[in-house]
């Protein structure tokens, strides 16, 4: 048989009926039909605005912030200590645990408010403390303690922040500041910190008790990173391909620091000079005799110690082996979390530090007994790849992830997240 002139079927023995089935009739589309599939994005001149909404997750903007910022400062940022084994750990324990959800529940409303230090935040993750923000981008805390006032969430100034205290908390008069002090060797400098904070209407008091000496960050080491950055050659290369981040850094104002005037040389030997390593548990009762608000202690990283800072009176504590900055090989937070819960019971609130980079992982933390969370880098990221709005953005995708994530495990509060919910390898 021969077939016919519009088309070949390439099959013999076909019948009339699967003949006329196989044709397919075709026509010239009519522009009428054709505009509503016609839809351009419309164009984004603002550079900036154009980088941050091609950032889905915070894995992306950590790919823009890496692009924007000379490699010393980023790596400070980006990097642990020694062999980055702590870190490592935490984000594989996030990446290999496993979500039970809860079907048919109705999650047509989602609540996304917790209490944190028994007053209302919008979202379960407060602002963690980051020293030398402004080096990051010239912005700083005062770009994140805005993005926290706008968004219902705490902020935590770090003792090695560069902007004063006085200054973040004019930024922002109505954000929920804590402020992050270390034991210094010179116990009145530290005195006179607690009480500008004090003086300055901060909420809380976050005291670190994991640094008792600084730990080997290789990265900066190998990078020459200095506190400013010291002009050689290595630099002066840096900023032909960064000119944006040197120009900023050279034409706004100063870096001023939350505690010093000033310092010339790397982190690690700041935080040998000036911190006190020969503090104990005693401290606490010193910190507590000259600080009469919530007291944090962030740094622990065993069920013991958790009882004893607990016993010890304080309101939170903070289970974190610093971001991986410290020990290497240390304990991993989030493995932590369900026996300190157990263990410290209503005493004190449980706040989870370390790994974090997604919404998802806020949510397993907090459905295995943590009350909320702390991010450091995940904001810093996007201060990196576009200051303010760089952290807006940030948030915008950790609560679009909790939002997604509550959801579908079928719970639409936070108090409705629970152990059921996370299986830890």
């Amino acid at each position: 048989m021969q077939a016919g002139p519009e088309w070949d079927t390439g099959v013999t023995g076909i019948g009339a009926a699967g003949q006329a089935r196989a044709m397919t009739d075709r026509q010239f589309p009519k522009w009428a039909e054709l505009r509503p599939l016609l839809r351009p994005k419309p164009l984004e001149l603002n550079p900036t605005d154009r980088r941050l909404a091609k950032a889905l997750t915070i894995a992306d903007l950590r790919r823009a912030a890496l692009r924007r910022t000379p490699r010393s400062v980023f790596d400070y940022t980006d990097g642990a200590a020694e062999s980055e084994i702590s870190l490592a750990r935490a984000r594989r324990l996030f990446r290999d645990l496993e979500f039970r959800p809860q079907i048919l529940q109705d999650v047509s409303r989602l609540d996304t408010t917790t209490t944190v230090l028994g007053r209302p935040s919008a979202l379960p993750f407060s602002f963690a403390p980051t020293g030398f923000t402004r080096m990051m981008q010239h912005e700083g805390e005062r770009a994140v303690v805005r993005v926290a006032e706008r968004r219902g969430i705490p902020y935590a100034l770090s003792t090695m922040g560069t902007t004063s205290i006085e200054d973040v908390a004019a930024a922002a008069p109505s954000a929920r500041t804590w402020f992050q002090l270390y034991v210094w060797k010179d116990r009145g400098a530290g005195e006179e910190l607690i009480q500008r904070a004090k003086d300055a209407g901060y909420e809380a008091l976050v005291l670190t008790v994991d640094v008792p000496v600084a730990g080997a960050r290789l990265r900066d080491t190998r990078n020459g990173f200095a506190i400013p950055p010291a002009l050689t050659a290595k630099t002066v290369l840096d900023a032909a391909t960064h000119p944006a981040w040197w120009m900023n850094l050279l034409t706004t104002e100063p870096l001023t620091f939350a505690s010093l005037s000033s310092w010339d040389g790397t982190v690690a030997e700041l935080i040998d000079t000036m911190f006190d390593a020969s503090m104990t548990l005693a401290d606490l009762d010193w910190v507590r005799s000259r600080w009469d608000g919530p007291l944090i202690v962030k740094g622990i990283q065993t069920v013991d110690d958790a009882r004893q800072v607990v016993k010890a009176g304080t309101e939170a504590i903070v289970l974190s082996n610093h971001g991986g900055r410290q020990l290497d090989r240390a304990p991993v937070p989030l493995r932590l979390v369900p026996d300190v819960a157990e263990a410290v019971g209503d005493s004190a609130e449980v706040i989870l530090d370390t790994g974090i980079m997604s919404g998802a992982d806020i949510v397993a933390a907090v459905a295995l007994g943590a009350h909320s969370t702390l991010v450091g880098r995940a904001y810093l990221y996007g201060l990196m790849a576009g200051g303010e709005r760089g952290v807006e953005r940030a948030v915008d995708i950790l609560e679009a992830e909790i939002r997604r994530t509550m959801a579908l495990l079928g719970a639409p509060t936070i108090a409705d997240l629970g152990p059921q919910h996370v299986r830890l390898p």
